[in-house]
Parts: C-alpha cells; sequence; structure tokens
C-alpha cells in the first residue's frame, strides 16, 4: 500500500488525545480508516458508508 495523507478530527491534538480514528483516501475511491494506536490496521469503507457512519453518530 502507498503512503496515504491521513486526516484526523481538528478537536485530536497529539497532546490532548493522541489516539483517534484518522481517515484517508483510497485509490479506488473510498475512504480508509484507522485507530492511531494500531495505524497498520486499516478498515476500507465506501464514502456512502462513512457518511452514514458519522450521521448516526452524531444523532446518538
Amino acid at each position: 500500500m502507498r503512503d496515504q495523507e491521513w486526516t484526523k478530527s481538528s478537536f485530536s491534538s497529539d497532546e490532548d488525545a493522541p489516539n483517534c480514528v484518522e481517515v484517508a483516501d483510497d485509490t479506488a475511491g473510498g475512504l480508509l480508516l484507522r485507530e492511531s494506536e494500531a495505524p497498520d490496521v486499516t478498515l476500507a469503507v465506501s464514502p456512502a458508508g462513512f457518511d452514514g457512519l458519522v450521521r448516526h453518530l452524531k444523532g446518538a
């Protein structure tokens, strides 16, 4: 896998919350998710699936 440009929430800083979920674009048009504590483990999701997850979590 090529090097990805990972993004994390602006609410997560290295000092305050070093453990967070990070997101990167996938070469096939999807998204990759990873936990910053385990950067070698990634989960591939569709943009629609990720959007649904975020909407669900915001509504919780």
